[in-house]
Parts: structure tokens; sequence; C-alpha cells
């Protein structure tokens, strides 16, 4: 008899042959074993596809599925996840790291509070040659609901409540980028969101990684995000999302001044 995985991990790769193997490796090193991983390839054009075969050949817990065509994220990341069944879904970025107990103390959370259809922790951040950078800040943020319209504190690493993610129509294809920012915000309108403070993930940043490369783009979607947000909530009407030079959000009343 087939036992249904606890997680559904989910990594899209395009040409990322330098950190792939290192990503799988710390999945693979977690204390959670109830897993299923797929390794969803939106249509590599380097030694990706290669790597990702030989772990899914020496491990059934994971399995590789190539698109003929390269999606883009939202779409490939939506595509990888209607292919998984497990309770709780999480992704994993390409070329970061998982710490060993990640699953096993996010997961605890949803097992113990049925309320809470997001759990998120800390993260790291490390460089190309993985060497630690400092402890990331947006985590270090206190959640709220309101606070999640200026800042993305919900980063790395998120497990999501499967049955949340489908009420809410899951990943919003219409994002090229900003998609975790846009769920998020998503999520939080109808769930409870649980914080463990204590970085569980490592985020690399290197010259090729998709928020330095799309900077521009990015920083434009998600103020498209908060701005979807502040209409769904009914506060459109009475603030207005600033964007500072440096790219920091600010809600402005629309009769008075910064929030």
């Amino acid at each position: 008899m087939t036992v249904q995985p606890r997680i559904s991990l989910i990594i899209t790769i395009y040409n990322r042959e330098c950190y792939l193997a290192e990503t799988l490796g710390s999945i693979l090193r977690q204390s959670e074993t109830n897993l299923e991983l797929l390794i969803w390839d939106d249509g590599s054009t380097d030694n990706s596809p290669a790597i990702a075969q030989q772990y899914a050949a020496q491990d059934p817990r994971i399995r590789y599925i190539r698109s003929p065509t390269n999606q883009g994220c939202a779409q490939a990341l939506k595509s990888a996840i209607a292919q998984t069944t497990a309770p709780y879904i999480a992704w994993v970025d390409s070329d970061d790291l998982l710490h060993p107990t990640a699953l096993a103390k996010t997961a605890a959370i949803l097992d113990k509070y049925q309320s809470v259809g997001l759990v998120y922790t800390r993260y790291n951040v490390i460089d190309a040659a993985g060497k630690f950078l400092g402890l990331g800040k947006r985590s270090q943020t206190l959640y709220s609901k309101n606070q999640l319209l200026t800042l993305l504190v919900t980063f790395h690493f998120r497990l999501i409540r499967r049955s949340v993610y489908d009420q809410i129509g899951g990943i919003d294809t219409d994002f090229p980028c900003a998609i975790d920012y846009d769920l998020c915000l998503r999520l939080s309108e109808v769930t409870d969101v649980y914080h463990i403070p204590e970085p569980l993930y490592d985020y690399r940043v290197h010259p090729d990684s998709i928020s330095i490369k799309r900077q521009a783009e990015q920083q434009y979607w998600s103020k498209v995000a908060v701005e979807r947000a502040l209409k769904r909530r009914g506060l459109d009407s009475k603030y207005r999302l600033y964007v500072s030079d440096e790219g920091k959000f600010s809600l402005l009343k629309k009769d008075a001044g910064l929030l």
C-alpha cells in the first residue's frame, strides 16, 4: 500500500547546475523523511537535467518532470504543485539550502494549530560560495497582517496547508515575479500565520539571483500585489502605497502623512 507523503516539496529549475546538487542534498538530509520532492525543469539548457535525473534515480521520493518549453516562474510553480499530493506544501529555490530540521519544525506547527495555514521561519543570507553573510532582515520584523502590506516578512522558509492554498486559488500566474508576496498577502487574509524565530533556511545571494537580475520588475509587481491587497481589504479609499527612492514601501493616509 502506498503511503501518502506528509509534505510535498517543489524545486523549479532553470539552468542551476552550479547549485542544484547542494540544494538537493540539503533536502535529503531532512530529519522529516515522509516527503515527496518534485523537481520541475522549466526548459534548462545546461547540465541541470542530468543532475536532477541522477538524484531521482537514487531516491523513490524524488520525481523529475521536464517542461518542453520555458513557462516562467509562476506557471512552472503552479504546474508543479498541481502534480503533488501531500497536505502540506513548500518550495525551495534551486540555489538555496534547507536546514535539517526545517520540515519537522514547520510541520509540527501545522499539526498542532489547525487555524494556522502558513508557518515561516527566519533565514540566513549566504554568498555564492556558501559563506554566511548574516541573519536575514525581513524575517526579523514582527509579523502582522498589516505589516505584510509594506514588507514581505514571511520570507523563507514557508510551509503551507494545501487546503488553504487551494481555497485562495493558489499561485496567480498573472505575476511574472513577486509571486510569493502576492500569495502570502492573500493567505494572510484567510488564515492565521505562525512565525518560528529560528533561521532554518539559507538564502543565497549571487549575481544570477532573480532578485538581483530582475530587481526593478520585482519592485513593480510587489507594488501591484500590495495595491490589490489594499483593494481587497477595502483600504484603498483610505491609503495609498508610497515607494521611496530606496525601494521601501510605506502606506500614506490619503488625508495625512506617512503611517
